[in-house]
């Protein structure tokens, strides 16, 4: 019976534990920062192409998603090295998750839209296998105009840049 008592002590301080561990946190936002954060990327909505290093055309796909909470970008659908984007709030920042044909999911957040021009920064890197793997670091989405776009990658390898893309991209019409 001296047994019992100890171990229901340590199951209902466990049960508390995991309670806590799960509540999620409110966040504080400023309605006009979020607006011009997420306003720009849902501007983007529908087909874009661009030229690849090789000659070919790289194709994007941008689609407001979830009852208009999320932006799914779809990097060239369809083809076996298909990436996906997608871009959220939370509280004053947007948050694009990388889903790399590389087998890992960078994080980024980007605070404000400034001279057309969102700066994601990394903020965590999920599945990453070892420090000598390369994942996306950084992306600086510039908006020239309402047709076209660019996105700066920069690509990481233990933290030190190891290459950079960029792609121009127009709108499809």
């Amino acid at each position: 019976m001296k047994l019992i008592h100890p171990i229901a002590v340590l199951v209902s301080f466990a049960a508390l534990a995991c309670q806590t561990a799960s509540t999620p946190a409110v966040v504080e936002a400023d309605p006009a920062e979020r607006d011009a954060l997420f306003s720009a990327v849902t501007a983007l909505e529908g087909r874009w192409q661009g030229p690849m290093p090789d000659g070919g055309s790289r194709m994007v796909e941008f689609a407001v998603i979830a009852a208009g909470s999320a932006v799914r970008e779809i990097m060239m659908p369809g083809h076996e090295h298909e990436m996906t984007n997608m871009y959220t709030l939370d509280g004053n920042s947007l948050v694009m998750t990388h889903y790399c044909a590389g087998g890992n999911q960078p994080r980024m957040r980007a605070f404000a839209v400034e001279d057309g021009r969102i700066e994601f920064r990394a903020d965590g890197v999920s599945d990453l296998k070892s420090e000598d793997e390369v994942y996306m670091g950084s992306m600086t989405l510039v908006l020239v105009d309402e047709d076209h776009v660019e996105q700066h990658w920069q690509a990481l390898k233990a933290g030190e840049l190891d290459h950079e893309m960029v792609f121009e991209m127009v709108r499809v019409r």
